[in-house]
């Protein structure tokens, strides 16, 4: 049969036929590609669920040594050890070792010490090897308890994980040889749903109803008026699940900041009830406590009204700061009132022909935020530095200190809401973790950025940027 007479054929062949016979062609390819597909991904995918509760496993001990200020000399190893022991798995040993190498302490459930030479690390590090025909999964980090220095060990025989895998491989294999005979099945199958996708929606809309709204249609590969309706419920059920996951956080973080006070308080005020109210001593310590924890709470339910309104009110672009050197002028001057011991440095250029797009309440708001935390985080006496200028017809702020500054791995988390990079501290000082999320939060209103850099003990940086524009004043130019 030549060409023009298989199409003549094809054409007269009914829809359904014809869908079926592509459709078994191409379940067969993409049954073929989506096992190799698979098999990688699972694999990848294994390995880094056996890494993931390696490096939790670590997080685990470290975090228990540092608790418990654990040291090593000869009369804490015992201790030291059975709490090791407690720690430990099957198939699994934790050594310490000092910064020479050396071993201070073992414990092991399957593993002998020497099929791993111990290594000092000065960071997180994790590997697999191999050891006498065994694979191992070994993760190693630097631990530092007062004056001792040296190395976690935790290596964990993961033999069973590679027979998984090649279980897993053998079965792709036997499965693939079958597809040949499952293609013509499957293209009959295919075709009867894709001729019936109103059903397919309708199931899903069931599921959501029974299971939650974490349920989504499959949409095909493909543009039509169906696949666009597929996506739009999708997109709603997005929307919706990101409402409900949001307002469950936003109950537990308030819950969780607002229970620390109130336990203080009803402890106070139940030792007044009891006997205390008979000392004054006691009565004013318990009333001047109970009132610091009040004052907690209402600014803490403040910043959270604050966040709440910035979040419901969205996009602003309608309303513009004119001479916006002159209003940070002003809120440097309040706090260099305020903290007359720290040093405030100004340098504000390029604003007297402009109008930044941000509305100059919600200005004065960020600025007076990121003062207070350059302040709340910096040494007596040390220089709080504040610029401004205009570069390509964007208005850039810094506020920079030479504070504690933020280690890098907390510097992702600092703007989320209630999230403390040393929650003792922070507590003492008064904060309550919003600052940064509701500036974060009022710059993304104005579609502005904020990017924050810091190194731990040098400081850090706070750079926000917004739209700006011209217009005519023929008064001033620099300010410093």
């Amino acid at each position: 049969m030549n060409l023009p007479s298989l199409k003549r054929t094809l054409s007269r062949m009914p829809f359904k036929w014809m869908l079926t016979l592509w459709s078994a062609f191409l379940i067969f390819v993409l049954f073929v590609a989506y096992n190799t597909v698979q098999y990688v991904y699972v694999e990848k995918w294994m390995m880094a669920q056996e890494k993931k509760q390696a490096r939790q496993n670590m997080n685990e001990v470290l975090n228990g040594l540092l608790e418990r200020e654990a040291g090593f000399a000869e009369d804490e190893l015992l201790r030291n050890r059975s709490y090791l022991d407690k720690k430990n798995q099957s198939d699994q040993m934790i050594r310490i070792i000092d910064q020479h190498g050396d071993k201070v302490i073992a414990v092991s459930d399957g593993i002998p010490e020497e099929w791993i030479a111990p290594e000092v690390k000065s960071e997180t590090e994790i590997v697999v090897t191999d050891h006498a025909g065994h694979s191992l999964l070994v993760i190693r980090s630097p631990i530092t308890i007062h004056s001792f220095h040296g190395t976690v060990e935790i290596v964990r025989n993961i033999d069973q994980f590679q027979r998984l895998t090649e279980a897993i491989l053998r079965v792709f294999l036997f499965s693939g040889l079958g597809a040949v005979v499952l293609s013509g099945l499957g293209g009959g199958l295919l075709a009867r749903q894709l001729l019936k996708p109103l059903q397919l929606m309708a199931q899903t809309m069931r599921d959501v109803e029974r299971k939650g709204v974490q349920e989504r249609i499959a949409v095909p590969d493909k543009e039509d008026e169906m696949t666009a309706l597929m996506k739009i419920f999708n997109e709603m059920m997005d929307q919706v699940e990101r409402s409900f996951s949001q307002q469950s956080q936003f109950v537990e973080d308030a819950s969780h900041e607002l229970r620390t006070p109130i336990a203080i308080m009803d402890g106070h005020l139940s030792l007044l009830l009891s006997w205390g109210k008979h000392d004054p001593e006691t009565l004013e310590e318990s009333l001047n406590i109970s009132y610091h924890e009040l004052t907690r709470i209402k600014a803490l339910v403040q910043d959270l009204l604050t966040l709440t309104r910035t979040e419901k009110d969205g996009l602003a672009a309608d309303e513009v700061t004119v001479r916006a050197d002159r209003t940070i002028l002003n809120i440097v001057g309040q706090w260099e009132q305020l903290h007359p011991q720290y040093t405030f440095e100004t340098k504000l250029t390029g604003f007297a022909d402009r109008e930044v797009v941000v509305a100059e309440r919600h200005l004065e708001q960020m600025m007076t935020i990121l003062l207070d935390n350059a302040v709340k985080y910096s040494e007596v006496g040390s220089p709080v530095r504040v610029t401004g200028s205009v570069r390509d017809e964007t208005a850039v702020f810094e506020i920079a200190d030479n504070g504690v500054g933020i280690p890098e791995k907390d510097l992702p988390f600092v703007t989320d809401r209630f999230y403390r990079v040393d929650k003792a501290r922070s507590r003492k000082q008064g904060g309550t973790g919003l600052g940064l999320a509701i500036a974060k939060r009022l710059v993304e209103r104005y579609n502005g950025h904020m990017t924050i850099r810091s190194q731990e003990f040098e400081g850090t940086t706070v750079t926000v940027s917004f739209a700006c524009r011209a217009y005519e004043d023929s008064s001033g130019g620099e300010i410093e």
